[in-house]
């Protein structure tokens, strides 16, 4: 007895380690960012979130500037405004490319396909969650961004041109919209396997009461499974955004890497705060005061602090928006009476 009692403190234990280490990596990783990118948070202070220039300034001549006790070479400034509206627009064209395509693949997956189907299905989209980025990106440098070119780009612009953000020119096809397009496939796959899960797991007892108040397929989707799962699908898209907003070699491969520019048109080229964090290493290394790492260390910073605020706020509203309305329905009730 007393040998078993021991083994159970011994499994509590472990168990309970194990679900502290997790908020505690995430504090920890939060604390080293934090602190690397102290010096250039003293240095630019709150103007770096809305600066659009970026400079690593004169690295040959060794002249420096001291701001706050902080060295930077001469005309050295760093303001992350391009790439994080950039972040924002990539995310943006994303979900609103995926959002439709990757429910009704999953409406598809449990509620119409036949079951063998919907398993061979179900795991072609699993496992073109695991694909990596990389190999996204290739495909669309080589694909997406000729197509946006060539095909997409033009029809837009002769059927939306009225709106500035659809106006010419189209360019190389290397931009937003090919950036989007690119998270969209990227972010499918995960949205699509989450929600199919979610909607499987509506209470077969709906679904009966349901039927047998004789609505059609549509009307049961609509009313009572989409309804009872619209909060597992809210923190599908919020994985979804997840890994829309920290991508970083695929957007690298296909957005431009816009610096000291602000996107346009949906054809603009773009710098995102991950892929451009990559892409202004080499040239940060440079810097012998270390500078520019620490502003490439805010940049991830803030990236790690908007995509925790994300994932803690979509769950949040979520589950208000349940609420809410679970309680409509009764008002309504209660006023009819």
């Amino acid at each position: 007895m007393r040998r078993r009692l021991i083994k159970d403190a011994l499994i509590r234990s472990a168990c309970g380690i194990f679900a502290a280490s997790a908020p505690f990596f995430l504090i920890a990783v939060l604390l080293v960012m934090l602190v690397f990118a102290w010096p250039s948070i003293l240095f630019n202070g709150a103007r770096f979130l809305w600066s659009v220039p970026w400079s690593v300034g004169d690295l040959y001549s060794g002249a420096t500037i001291v701001h706050n006790g902080i060295t930077a070479p001469k005309g050295a400034e760093y303001g992350m405004l391009v790439f994080l509206v950039g972040t924002l627009l990539t995310s943006c064209v994303a979900l609103v490319i995926a959002i439709p395509l990757s429910l009704g693949a999953a409406l598809f997956l449990s509620e119409i396909a036949p079951r063998r189907v919907a398993s061979l299905l179900g795991a072609l989209v699993e496992l073109l969650s695991g694909v990596p980025s990389v190999v996204f990106g290739l495909w669309g440098f080589e694909v997406v961004a000729p197509l946006v070119r060539s095909g997409i780009g033009p029809v837009l612009t002769r059927a939306l041109g009225f709106i500035p953000l659809f106006r010419g020119p189209v360019g190389t096809g290397v931009g937003l919209l090919s950036a989007g397009i690119v998270l969209a496939a990227m972010v499918i796959p995960i949205i699509t396997a989450v929600s199919r899960d979610v909607l499987q797991n509506v209470p077969r007892d709906l679904r009966e009461q349901g039927i047998a108040m004789g609505i059609t397929r549509w009307e049961l989707i609509r009313t009572i499974v989409l309804p009872h799962a619209r909060s597992g699908i809210n923190g599908a898209v919020a994985l979804g955004l997840g890994r829309a907003l920290g991508e970083t070699m695929a957007v690298l491969m296909v957005s431009g890497s816009a610096v000291n520019y602000l996107p346009r048109t949906v054809y603009s080229p773009v710098g995102t705060m991950a892929a451009n964090i990559v892409a202004l290493l080499d040239s940060a290394m440079t810097d012998s005061t270390g500078m520019a790492l620490h502003a490439l260390a805010e940049i991830a910073l803030v990236l790690f602090v908007v995509t925790l605020v994300v994932n803690i706020l979509v769950p949040v509203v979520a589950r208000g928006m349940v609420r809410l309305s679970a309680l409509l329905p009764t008002a309504g009730g209660e006023a009819g009476r």
